[in-house]
């Protein structure tokens, strides 16, 4: 039986004899596409060779690329763990032409790999054809099926519809039909009952798709029409976890030797059996499959977060969590315990994780800590729902959502603990306010492009490291993006000066004039696909003159400055904090710095004093910059330079050096590091376990920043008649003020003391309960913080009573409930109970069992709201 790492090479190794260059696996993590956050197929890399954006390096290529799925068209994260063929992290197995080999060819090495190589029973295999669209006007792929019919009988080519054999990429774009090739993998006698053709794209568990054929020869346009593409492609991709799953016997991917490390390591940690229940095993596969997409996308550079991608990893990892808390007992942070499992399984194949172990292993320990502990208030908060629906027992939809997404507590959750108090949630209500969430967040983020209208053909060339201004540029293509109801305009020259925004440096600005006169501003500038695009206010009058392009060059200047003072700052963190430092993304703009790095405590501010005084040395050697923009990987490795997990480099690199300091860069630099002026730092804090994070300015921002602190310094100093010894008289100030406020309290302890024995003689038996009753007018002397404090004394003083009070303070009405801490223990509950009485005074409230606060509207009411307190109190 082959072993999945077997299987990999066997893929590399039969397509590198048919001439493809093997690359590497992309990040899985995508930053410099507007579009996608995460890569979800193999082509992600190749996009802006399909888009005619860039030009190819090699006509065929093949890899294993780490995918993910979670979240927009291809969303499967419900039901992983349910079955045995979903995940959210995958492995895609890809060949791919451009503009090379097309139909034939990848049909019949398709069909040699499987039934040659991999020994798959040919009778088993089933392979599915594009029928065509009237809607669209093609015809059915007769050049697609022709092929399969000289490898398989004519009863194993299905046709199919648009919807199941025609890919495309997105609304827009490059698209084409498929041939997707199924195996049937049930038994010969259900076989012969039910004929395998009859269950191809049927979602039947045993009859399913391991392999996908795309022929990329269309380009969709945004009126909905095709038009030929000039270079034809193709794009396949093949499933790693069915494909071993097929190739080992195995009825499921989690089976496999890919997952059966780790279950066997959940087995242990948790002390249950993967087959002992369904619910087991669910949760055993979840855990399995998370993991994976977990460590991968932090090795890639993704933190979770409350944001975008890092949000999308959060909400993975705590569904993992959830599963293993609800369904296993893990009640202590556990996935960290699987990451040394998965290197064993994946970190020969993808070196990065391996590399930064101890990173993932506390960042998702801290995760999981802090998840737990939201676990634990969601709890709370639902014991506050069921107490507050007792007559309804319906835990509304709106609660059920702010517990959702306030508190991230999970919603099948809400569901098991309100059916274990025999309550019920409000679905329909939950479901109404989660689709006005993704309605809001669809709008926020809706894009609508308008096709690329071309004036020249020919690619882009961006000469900004040596200019900052360029005459004679063409503009080679235009588009209209319409995004939050704002149209802006997409211009794309065949030589340009201008940097867009990437690898954190943000885009230039600035303007370009016609031949004309015509003076058009350059509001910001982006990659995107391969292409440098600035957006402008307008189009030009006539887009076929030639344009002067003029970058800001103050502006320009300052972004530079930063940027390499980011390349130095990186440089003397290793120095001053040790050699395991390493960039985990950083932000550069013309007014300040950021910079976020591994390790694992606060910095003291002696290292913070110290690594500014070094960075500024290096800013006063004046040290010139070193570059070499077409080093190869192995050249730039010989000199030295740091290369940035999660970023994907191509065959030639630019090298930046400033002394010492040596770095994969492709941003924007000074000149000189004396250019920079001096360096301040303005904050050091956490961002995740094992992260923090610098921000500095530098030249004229660093000098504001430290007026400023001079000014604050001289305002404070003459608040205290210009004392020599400032910090001495401040905490001079502070311990006084501590001595008053000791005095203060005991002194509202002693007042608090005295109302409470008031109190104790104001009380009234009423059905056998000591009932002391308030109803009063705050003022200066009994304010609700004393009422309240002389409640808890006589709560933990007396039995069998008590307080009942009803206040009326600046207009406002407000309610107190308290009851002997013996009443709490005979069911009695404060909470509870005011909640009732303060419908009556139009407000609500809660609290402990014993002691319980509510506030409201109407005033008129509190005379009611008290007598409600006083029969609920005293039944």
């Amino acid at each position: 039986m082959y072993t999945a790492k077997e299987i990999r090479q066997q893929f590399l190794d039969f397509f590198e004899s048919k001439g493809h260059t093997i690359v590497p696996s992309a990040p899985m993590v995508i930053k410099n596409d507007p579009t996608l956050m995460f890569t979800n197929a193999g082509m992600n890399q190749f996009k802006d060779i399909f888009l005619g954006n860039t030009a190819p390096k090699s006509k065929r290529a093949a890899d294993s690329q780490k995918c993910l799925r979670v979240s927009g068209k291809h969303n499967d994260l419900e039901a992983v763990g349910h079955d045995g063929r979903h995940h959210t992290m995958f492995e895609m197995l890809g060949n791919w032409s451009f503009g090379d080999y097309f139909k034939t060819e990848a049909i019949t090495w398709a069909w040699e790999l499987l039934t040659e190589v991999y020994k798959i029973d040919k009778s088993k295999l089933y392979a599915t054809v594009f029928e065509g669209s009237a809607e669209d006007g093609t015809a059915l792929d007769e050049e697609a099926r022709q092929a399969w019919m000289r490898l398989m009988p004519e009863d194993h080519i299905i046709l199919g519809n648009k919807h199941d054999n025609f890919w495309e990429m997105g609304d827009t774009g490059p698209c084409g039909p498929c041939s997707e090739i199924h195996i049937d993998l049930r038994s010969d006698e259900e076989i012969a009952r039910i004929p395998g053709k009859d269950l191809v794209n049927t979602d039947n568990d045993q009859v399913i798709e391991i392999w996908n054929l795309v022929f990329m020869q269309y380009n969709r346009k945004a009126d909905g029409s095709l038009e030929s593409l000039p270079a034809k492609n193709i794009d396949t991709g093949m499933g790693f976890e069915r494909l071993c799953m097929v190739l080992q016997g195995k009825s499921s991917n989690y089976d496999t030797d890919i997952f059966s490390g780790c279950i066997a390591r959940i087995e242990e940690l948790s002390g249950h059996k993967y087959h002992e229940s369904a619910d087991v095993e669910v949760a055993m596969r979840v855990i399995a499959d998370h993991i994976r997409a977990i460590a991968f996308s932090i090795a890639d550079g993704q933190l979770p977060s409350n944001n975008k991608a890092g949000y999308v990893i959060r909400r993975i990892l705590r569904r993992a969590v959830r599963y293993g808390y609800t369904f296993l007992g893990f009640d202590e942070p556990f996935l960290c315990s699987l990451i040394p499992q998965l290197v064993d399984d994946m970190g020969e194949a993808y070196p990065e994780i391996a590399k930064q172990q101890k990173l993932i292993i506390n960042v998702i320990r801290e995760e999981e800590m802090s998840f737990l502990r939201t676990l634990d208030r969601g709890i709370r908060l639902m014991d506050e729902h069921i107490a507050k629906n007792a007559d309804t027992k319906v835990i509304s939809g709106k609660d059920a959502f702010i517990l959702y997404d306030t508190y991230g507590f999970p919603i099948d959750l809400t569901e098991l603990i309100a059916g274990e108090h025999g309550y019920t949630v409000d679905m329909d209500g939950f479901n109404a306010e989660l689709l006005k969430q993704k309605e809001r967040a669809r709008n926020a983020t809706a894009n609508e492009f308008g096709d690329w209208v071309e004036y020249y053909p020919g690619e882009e060339e961006f000469v900004g490291y040596d200019n900052l201004t360029v005459e004679g540029a063409r503009l080679l293509r235009q588009r209209t993006v319409k995004q939050k109801n704002k149209e802006m305009l997409q211009l794309v020259f065949d030589r340009t000066p201008f940097y867009g925004e990437m690898g954190g440096e943000v885009g230039d600005t600035g303007f370009f004039i016609s031949e004309s006169g015509e003076k058009i501003a350059v509001t910001n500038t982006v990659k995107e696909n391969g292409l440098t695009i600035h957006i402008a206010e307008r189009l030009p009058s006539d887009p076929t003159e030639t344009f002067t392009l003029c970058v800001d060059a103050e502006r320009r200047q300052k972004i530079a400055n930063n940027h390499s003072c980011t390349h130095l700052l990186d440089e003397v963190l290793r120095e001053v904090l040790g050699t395991h430092v390493e960039q985990k993304g950083s932000y550069v703009c013309d007014n300040y710095l950021r910079f976020d790095f591994s390790h694992f405590e606060k910095m003291t501010d002696e290292q913070i004093r110290l690594v500014e005084k070094k960075v500024n040395a290096l800013i006063r050697k004046n040290l010139a910059l070193e570059e070499k923009r077409d080093a190869t990987m192995e050249e730039a490795k010989a000199m030295g330079a740091i290369a940035l997990f999660g970023e994907k480099y191509g065959d030639v690199v630019r090298v930046v050096k400033f002394g010492d300091s040596v770095e994969l860069c492709g941003g924007c630099h000074t000149s000189a590091t004396g250019n920079i002026g001096y360096f301040q730092i303005t904050g050091e804090s956490a961002i995740a376990a094992g992260i923090r994070r610098i921000e500095a300015v530098t030249g004229e921002a660093a000098e504001a920043y430290s007026e400023s602190f001079q000014d604050m310094l001289r305002a404070a100093r003459a608040f205290f008649n210009n004392v020599p010894d400032l910090p001495g008289s401040i905490q001079k100030l502070i311990s006084e003020n501590a001595e008053y406020k000791k005095k203060a309290d005991e002194f509202a302890r002693q007042k608090a003391a005295r109302l409470a024995q008031t109190l104790k003689e104001s009380g009234e038996t009423v059905n056998g309960i000591n009932l002391i009753r308030i109803k009063q007018v705050a003022d200066a002397d009994i304010d609700q913080n004393m009422l309240r404090d002389a409640a808890m004394m006589i709560q933990k003083e007396i039995e069998n009573t008590v307080i009942a009070a009803a206040i009326e303070s600046e207009g406002k009405p407000s309610l107190m409930l308290m009851y002997s801490n013996d009443l709490v223990a005979k069911g009695r509950n404060a909470g509870k109970d005011i909640r009732e009485a303060a419908k009556l005074i139009q407000g609500g409230g809660g609290g402990q069992p014993g002691l319980a606060t509510a506030g409201g509207r109407n005033v008129n009411g509190l005379a009611d709201a008290l007598d409600k307190l006083v029969e609920l109190a005293t039944a």
